[in-house]
């Protein structure tokens, strides 16, 4: 029905418009009057035509006209959750609706990945993500999805580097006294993470892989009973987000001894980089950014890490980061690719030389 009615309303046109000739044709020497005659028969066709054609083809709504949803893949309060709500926050000022931060859960990030590349393309369905997780997950066994090809990704938006710790009960104040009491000892220590395949644990692999040292991996559930055994001496050492570390550090139970980071961070002016405290090579990047599902509109995405670069420049928003340790960093789409690119390639040679396994 749809297409008959500009058939319809085309036939109405001539219809009138030949009823409104033929009186011009009787009266040859008054085309003036002739004219006005045509116009005022044609005049109702035209309106109905035009009535007709705009009910068969209506006005293409604008983006963004409803909320839009921000999958994640981590629990409320993480570094994850945060970094995503307090950015997502501003975007909606930009923007003028509400986003709306879903969390999925489980599988270092793979579930809300799952998710976030079956969502419909269009714009209203993001994932947010740690391209650390994702990339260590990948090469520890290939993913049903992959960032690279069922993502458009939009822009990274913050490094948050973990930082090394150890209990302040032990006599190390810096990096090399703590290498110095592991080589003393070699296999007698272990270092705590959330997780086997998760950024700490890849860390503490990476320690041993550019110094030499050895040292067993004790995984937990999470950091928080990680952090407990840490504290307690239970563990020697533990790489771990800042929001997670400096409660205990201001508490004088734990020590900082570095940041696994190419830079300072404000947070912690004094305390040095890995680099800076004599450990070469130890690259592990800690990005976060948002995605959105392969197909979405160029145009969507555009507008969306325009958006997101105006946010994090939000001096509110950078006072939130220094607070919790985390480097805004606005990618662009080009450059976020270029990252996850480099992340997967870094993770994959980690998790090859370190003969790391999945449970």
């Amino acid at each position: 029905m749809p297409q008959a009615i500009p058939r319809l309303g085309h036939l109405l046109l001539r219809l009138r418009t030949r009823a409104a000739l033929a009186p011009m044709a009787l009266e040859p020497r008054r085309p003036g009057r002739a004219a006005r005659r045509a116009l005022a028969l044609m005049a109702p066709g035209l309106m109905m035509t035009l009535a007709l054609c705009g009910l068969a083809l209506p006005a293409r709504a604008a983006w963004p006209e409803r909320p839009i949803v921000v999958i994640v893949g981590y629990p409320p309060g993480g570094a994850t959750d945060l970094i995503a709500r307090s950015v997502s926050q501003k975007v909606a000022e930009q923007l003028g609706v509400s986003l709306v931060i879903e969390s999925k859960p489980g599988a270092a990030g793979i579930i809300a990945m799952a998710a976030g590349a079956r969502a419909a393309p269009d714009g209203y369905t993001l994932y947010f993500s740690s391209i650390g997780d994702i990339a260590i997950a990948t090469a520890l066994g290939p993913q049903q999805q992959n960032l690279l090809r069922d993502f458009a990704p939009v822009t990274g938006v913050a490094n948050a580097p973990h930082i090394l710790v150890v209990p302040a009960s032990l006599p190390i104040r810096n990096v090399g006294q703590l290498l110095d009491y592991l080589r003393a000892a070699p296999g007698k220590y272990n270092y705590a993470s959330i997780g086997v395949g998760t950024l700490a644990h890849l860390e503490g692999e990476l320690l041993q892989m550019t110094t030499g040292v050895r040292i067993e991996h004790v995984p937990y559930k999470g950091s928080a009973q990680a952090m407990v055994d840490l504290l307690s001496g239970e563990s020697t050492l533990m790489f771990v987000s800042s929001p997670s570390a400096v409660p205990h550090m201001k508490s004088g139970r734990a020590r900082v001894l570095a940041v696994a980071s190419p830079r300072r961070l404000p947070l912690l002016p004094d305390t040095p980089t890995i680099e800076e405290a004599g450990v070469k090579g130890f690259e592990a990047p800690n990005l976060f950014g948002f995605l959105a599902p392969r197909g979405t509109p160029a145009g969507i995405t555009a507008t969306l890490a325009a958006a997101i670069e105006k946010a994090l420049g939000a001096s509110d928003l950078r006072a939130t980061f220094d607070a919790q340790g985390l480097e805004p960093l606005y990618t662009g789409p080009e450059g976020f690719t270029r990252l996850i690119e480099r992340d997967y390639a870094t993770f994959e040679r980690i998790v090859r030389t370190a003969n790391v396994k999945a449970n």
